[in-house]
């Protein structure tokens, strides 16, 4: 079959462009959600790292949503009707009101339960919460977990501890502000606690964890200024204490952020 040039340019040009289509579909398709029991992010001491029958009891009351980045998952003072379990993805938590001043309390990565005390009390959210990446999620009906936690002392246990964590965090916030006598003893023990919170440790005592905050967010933290962080992270880097690269950071050397508090 002969083609004229015209011709043979058109359908030149649809050929690829089905192609096209089709590549960006394949980069678009997300693997379906595996179960707990198989789930590659679960680690020791979080809360779904329960037995198997728990974990089954644990995934029946549960479902699983996915949240782009800067979605709101709920707001500072509404009633706590759910709880959620973080499988994947990191979740910005702060206090008090858009409107007016706001702090941000922490970052909360995966295997992190969100609104746990609000539930477990029948109260409010003390904090709102937003996703910085996209992220994967399970959400746990207040009634339905208040009855999960009846019928397994396994999970009974992992929520205090969770619990105990929750207060472990709020008092290294309090110290991180109230003690720490310099910004770059601030903003060393916050490099501390991200790395603790939501990174991994590596060889020789260091660690890396992703810099999903902006140097403002950073500021706000710390209790000092944009330019102040850039300024103080750029020392620490001349000093070969951290990298960063590619958005993320590693602390090389824990002990001399340590030596400034």
């Amino acid at each position: 079959m002969r083609f004229v040039a015209g011709e043979r340019g058109k359908v030149m040009a649809e050929v690829e462009q089905v192609e096209v289509v089709q590549t960006r579909h394949k980069t678009t398709n997300r693997p379906a959600p595996v179960g707990c029991a198989a789930c590659s992010n679960r680690r020791p001491g979080w809360f779904c790292s329960l037995g198997s029958a728990v974990l089954a009891d644990l995934e029946l009351a549960t479902t699983t949503i996915s949240l782009p980045s800067e979605a709101p998952l709920f707001t500072q003072g509404d009633e706590a009707r759910c709880l959620y379990l973080i499988c994947a993805g990191y979740i910005k938590l702060t206090a008090g009101r858009a409107q007016d001043r706001q702090m941000i309390v922490r970052v909360a990565g995966p295997g992190s339960m969100l609104g746990l005390y609000a539930v477990l009390s029948h109260g409010v959210y003390e904090v709102s919460a937003e996703s910085l990446t996209p992220a994967q999620l399970r959400p746990v009906e207040r009634d339905r977990f208040l009855s999960f936690l009846r019928a397994h002392k396994e999970a009974q246990m992992r929520a205090v501890q969770c619990i105990c964590q929750e207060y472990r965090f709020a008092l290294q916030d309090a110290c991180r502000i109230a003690l720490a006598e310099t910004v770059a003893a601030r903003l060393g023990r916050l490099l501390l606690e991200l790395g603790h919170q939501i990174g991994e440790h590596l060889d020789n005592g260091a660690f890396r964890f992703p810099l999903l905050l902006t140097h403002e967010e950073m500021a706000s933290m710390a209790c000092t200024t944009r330019e102040t962080v850039t300024r103080t992270l750029g020392q620490f880097r001349k000093e070969n204490w951290i990298t960063i690269e590619d958005s993320i950071v590693t602390v090389h050397q824990p002990d001399r952020l340590q030596a400034l508090i």
